[in-house]
């Protein structure tokens, strides 16, 4: 069967997306288009559909109307959490979820010999090319010194680093991350926006976040969702002069 060209060039595309739940419009024609290698930091008020606009994308909200096109050609709307995982679209909660009773080092391990979507329990030696990207990633992600530590005993930060890397491990194409910095210190804080930065070298990502100065450390363009639908987009200097965004997220 020949293939289809691609309907965009864009890596992640939506249009008109609407979600309700009981009534109440979740997102009301949300449209965003994110290009490959791109990083994108999505901002704003508390029930402004961030948190929807993940669950359409990683499959685990259905919405009611409107196209989420993967890869140009991939209607996401039409296929569950593990086959969305399955074509490299990764997800980070804001609550790291790791295997506190295996050190770092086995965490990692279990992410790479894992299907997308789910760990499965393998341990054992660790063949010379997983060794090599367990290194890498424990690098990437400043972990080296602690890969012989219990999760358990790695601090918040950490923690969310370990996840990260987890993600990493299984080298989607797209990593959505939900409030990486939140608990965090202003050290760690710093840190997140570096790792995100080098990890945007080969990945795209999106990145859902509350903390203004770490979106500015990221340097990358803004989306302003608000009641469900896209406010402003830009330059977070733009998007904060914009008075809108004053009124509805950043002047509170």
């Amino acid at each position: 069967m020949e293939q289809l060209p691609p309907l965009t060039s864009t890596l992640l595309y939506l249009d008109n997306v609407q979600v309700s739940f009981d009534g109440y419009r979740a997102l009301r024609g949300l449209s965003l288009a994110l290009e490959p290698g791109e990083m994108r930091a999505i901002i704003g008020p508390n029930g402004a559909g961030k948190t929807t606009m993940m669950d359409v994308i990683t499959g685990k909200t259905r919405p009611d109307d409107g196209e989420v096109l993967f890869e140009g050609q991939l209607d996401l709307t039409t296929l569950d959490e593990a086959a969305i995982a399955e074509l490299g679209i990764g997800r980070k909660f804001q609550k790291p979820t790791v295997f506190e009773s295996h050190t770092v080092d086995d965490n990692i391990l279990l992410a790479l010999k894992a299907p997308r979507g789910a760990l499965a329990t393998l341990f054992g030696a660790a063949p010379s090319r997983e060794r090599e990207r367990i290194d890498e990633i424990l690098e990437t992600t400043r972990l080296t010194a602690h890969r012989h530590r219990m999760a358990a005993d790695l601090s918040h930060g950490q923690k969310q680093w370990l996840e990260i890397g987890m993600l990493l491990a299984q080298d989607p194409k797209l990593l959505l991350v939900d409030e990486p910095v939140a608990g965090m210190t202003d050290a760690e804080t710093a840190a997140t926006a570096e790792l995100l930065r080098r990890i945007a070298r080969d990945h795209s990502v999106v990145v859902v976040e509350h903390d203004m100065s770490f979106v500015r450390d990221l340097g990358v363009k803004v989306t302003v969702l608000h009641e469900g639908a896209v406010l402003a987009e830009g330059p977070l200097d733009q998007v904060s002069a914009d008075e809108r965004v004053i009124e509805v997220y950043l002047g509170r």
